[in-house]
């Protein structure tokens, strides 16, 4: 009896044995140990520097993602007054026209048109969806 205890070995059934990251199906991840970026980034977690340590696919392997520990995840960095401004400085980027230089509350397609739709054309802008240009120095002192 006691050499068929001897011969028992724990099998991790995801470890593929040749050194890789185990790959789990959807769904079957163990979700108290392991998780993914974005769902760290809801618990208010980042990875923290550490390396994945296992990889999730759905859709027959066509998407995956990595798996964090959570034990060794950190706090989430805070957004600092720098990486604010840095963010609405992109952000304008993508939100302007280069032609009338309205700042609309959405992005607007620069890439493919290369401005708003109202440049582009002709199709009426809602005065509630930009923030007007503001003036320049000449209309200032007509003022």
């Amino acid at each position: 009896m006691a050499d068929q205890d001897e011969d028992l070995v724990d099998v991790d059934p995801y470890d593929p044995g040749d050194g890789s990251l185990p790959v789990f199906r959807w769904k079957q991840a163990g979700r108290e140990t392991l998780a993914t970026r974005r769902q760290l980034r809801q618990m208010g977690l980042r990875p923290g520097g550490h390396e994945p340590v296992a990889r999730i696919e759905c859709r027959g392997g066509k998407r995956w993602a990595w798996l964090y520990r959570i034990d060794l995840a950190k706090p989430k960095l805070p957004m600092t007054l720098a990486k604010e401004a840095a963010l609405d400085k992109a952000m304008a980027a993508r939100q302007t026209c280069g032609t009338c230089r309205r700042r609309y509350f959405h992005c607007i397609p620069l890439k493919t048109l290369g401005s708003c739709l109202e440049c582009f054309d002709g199709t009426p802008a809602d005065p509630a969806s930009y923030i007007a240009p503001p003036a320049t120095g000449a209309h200032r002192l007509a003022a």
